[in-house]
């Protein structure tokens, strides 16, 4: 248990880590800036306003590991019964 703890907060600090929000509005503002090119003065500002406030297509959805990953996250402290039902709950769920 230990060891999917450790793990769980090595993912942590990857998944909140500064530098992955700014990778990922760099990346954005890069597609964005592709998809403006020709446009040009009041246009091009909107368009990029729009482009950079729009949100993510829908993130694909998770695999069963990764799933049971973070459902042994939340079901840390529960034990028995308690613990056999709520991680039964959390895995069918149809989308983490």
């Amino acid at each position: 248990m230990k060891k999917l703890s450790g793990l769980a907060l090595l993912a942590c600090c990857f998944i909140f880590n500064p530098a992955f929000a700014e990778n990922a509005q760099q990346s954005k503002m890069a597609s964005c800036n592709k998809d403006a090119t020709g446009k040009t003065g009041d246009d091009r500002k909107a368009f990029m306003k729009s482009c950079l406030s729009s949100k993510p297509a829908a993130a694909a959805p998770m695999s069963q590991q990764e799933k049971m990953k973070s459902c042994n996250v939340d079901a840390t402290g529960k034990k028995g019964d308690d613990r056999k039902a709520f991680m039964k709950q959390c895995l069918s769920k149809s989308n983490g």
